[in-house]
């Protein structure tokens, strides 16, 4: 703190006698060269999204120089990144107008749904299709948690993997799968998740697993070359003890997805792809399942971008093309004028087909 106070006190004191040295440095130049040699050294799909980023260097660094402007040096990073269609890689130049960028690819079903009003009629109709099939009211576990049960099936809705402390999402779990005991199968929704932290990943996910598994796999980009990477680190679940405090439900599951389950959901969604009592509905998750790498710019500008690949048990990566489904389906605004939400009606079908349960509840109270 006394460190940054002098430098403060320094810029200010150089200002008032009509120096130019700041903070800052704004020279458009460097601030090309930072960005892309941090891509450069830390992003890690190049190859897997199809840019040559070499390619980009000199396609784009002639365009800057001393006397490029603020708007027109911003124009240009967006269009060098826009080809990797990374959801994670995002641009905020402060001061400027419109001034975030963001190459995701938009998911089929935010171009359908493509408003806030649309959005909340298809919630509404989700809760609506439960009730008609006999769901009592949904309730709120927490936060991010809304279960509810029809006595012979739950339905579980996560909003996101992040936003509540460890505690809160335990007591949140412990009081959901509580409140569903003696169910025969489970709907878990994570559509329109945008995502979180793997800690919530697993913490939640663990309480749906039947034994210790490996969860996933992970390295991170260390440097420029292509193989640049750090060992690959392992992580597995561990699910509560039967008996403990912490019920856990091994019973039939589906799990509802499509192309707005973002990121924490999308890890959710391959540690789940890997249980056998487990079905997946709906359309392939987003496809992006790095943390995101933040830094910023000499100029000030911050950025972020995925540095990170993530693999399934199997050692698949699913980056790009997100977690397959067993059963595809697609959420269409008819459905909203039909009054019926067709992923809902085909989970109970499945649960409800199960010749016998992969695996028994094995739910115990707190």
């Amino acid at each position: 703190m006394r460190h940054f106070l002098f430098i403060f006190v320094l810029s200010f004191l150089f200002c008032a006698i009509g120096g130019a040295v700041g903070p800052k440095d704004t020279d458009p130049e460097k601030n090309f060269d930072a960005l892309w040699e941090s891509f450069n050294k830390r992003y890690a799909f190049f190859e897997l999204r199809g840019v040559d980023w070499q390619s980009q260097y000199e396609k784009y660094r002639p365009k800057v120089t001393t006397e490029t402007t603020d708007e027109e040096l911003f124009a240009i990073f967006c269009a060098m990144l826009q080809p990797l269609k990374d959801a994670h890689v995002n641009l905020k130049a402060k001061g400027l107008k419109n001034g975030t960028f963001n190459p995701e690819q938009t998911p089929r079903f935010l171009e359908e749904f493509d408003s806030n009003k649309k959005l909340r009629q298809f919630q509404k109709l989700v809760q609506q299709t439960l009730l008609s099939e006999g769901f009592d009211t949904p309730e709120q576990a927490n936060d991010i948690l809304l279960y509810s049960h029809n006595g012979d099936y739950g339905y579980l809705l996560i909003k996101e993997f992040d936003g509540v402390s460890t505690t809160d999402l335990q007591a949140g779990l412990n009081k959901a799968i509580s409140a569903m005991d003696g169910i025969e199968g489970l709907i878990i929704d994570i559509r329109l998740n945008p995502g979180g932290t793997d800690k919530c990943v697993y913490q939640i996910s663990e309480r749906f697993t039947d034994k210790r598994r490996i969860g996933h796999h992970r390295k991170t980009k260390t440097g420029p070359g292509p193989n640049e990477f750090s060992e690959l680190k392992t992580r597995y679940l561990e699910p509560p003890e039967i008996g403990s405090r912490h019920p856990v439900f091994t019973g039939p599951i589906t799990l509802l997805t499509h192309g707005a389950s973002y990121s924490a959901a999308d890890v959710f969604a391959m540690l789940m792809a890997d249980l056998p009592h487990v079905t997946i509905i709906g359309e392939p998750t987003h496809g992006i399942f790095s943390n995101m790498l933040e830094r910023k710019l000499p100029n000030g500008w911050k950025y972020t971008l995925s540095h990170q690949v993530y693999y399934a048990a199997d050692k698949t990566c699913y980056e790009g093309r997100g977690i397959p489904v067993d059963i595809e389906m697609q959420n269409n605004w008819t459905d909203v004028e039909l009054g019926t939400d067709p992923l809902i009606i085909k989970s109970l079908e499945v649960l409800a087909n199960q010749p016998e349960p992969l695996l028994q509840s094995t739910t115990s109270s707190n």
